[in-house]
């Protein structure tokens, strides 16, 4: 088990490190592309196309009604965050890689989470990978970094030999 102290310090610097990144990424998304022009690069493995998305990942929910998404994406949502960073901080049997899984996950939340406080429920998505017709949706930097975080979180307990378990 990890000390209380080490473990704030690692879950407070990855928040603060994701939740950086992420928002300089934004700011410079948004002050160098226009909104819906199409910049390829690396033979088009990568293309930035800056768009605000009012739903959340590949845009689920964005045709939902503005009061709907807001307590979705931003009460429940931000409530969601609030109980992972405090199980990233608390949880007593959790280990340093599986704070710091919780941790990655929490700091992209938190940082999209910002964005829809900020820019009226919406989130900042910019970035393409792929090749030819097959492509990623647009996401952001906070996309990545969720889902990096997930599968952290994955390959922990596969080496533990505890399998992850499905909600319900």
């Amino acid at each position: 088990m990890m000390r209380s102290f080490s473990r704030a310090l690692i879950v407070f610097c990855t928040l603060l490190c994701c939740v950086g990144c992420d928002q300089v990424s934004k700011v410079a998304a948004r002050d160098l592309l226009v909104p819906g022009a199409l910049h390829s690069y690396l033979g088009d493995l990568l293309r930035l196309q800056l768009v605000d998305n009012p739903g959340s990942f590949l845009s689920l929910g964005a045709g939902l009604p503005a009061p709907a998404r807001f307590w979705l994406f931003v009460g429940a949502v931000g409530l969601l965050l609030l109980a992972l960073v405090l199980a990233a901080l608390f949880a007593r049997r959790l280990n340093a890689r599986q704070a710091l899984a919780l941790a990655i996950v929490g700091g992209g939340g938190i940082s999209n989470l910002m964005d829809r406080i900020v820019h009226d429920g919406r989130v900042t998505d910019f970035l393409n990978l792929g090749w030819g017709a097959l492509r990623t949706g647009i996401f952001n930097v906070a996309d990545m970094l969720i889902l990096v975080g997930a599968a952290l979180l994955m390959l922990v307990y596969r080496e533990r030999g505890v399998p992850p378990r499905a909600c319900g």
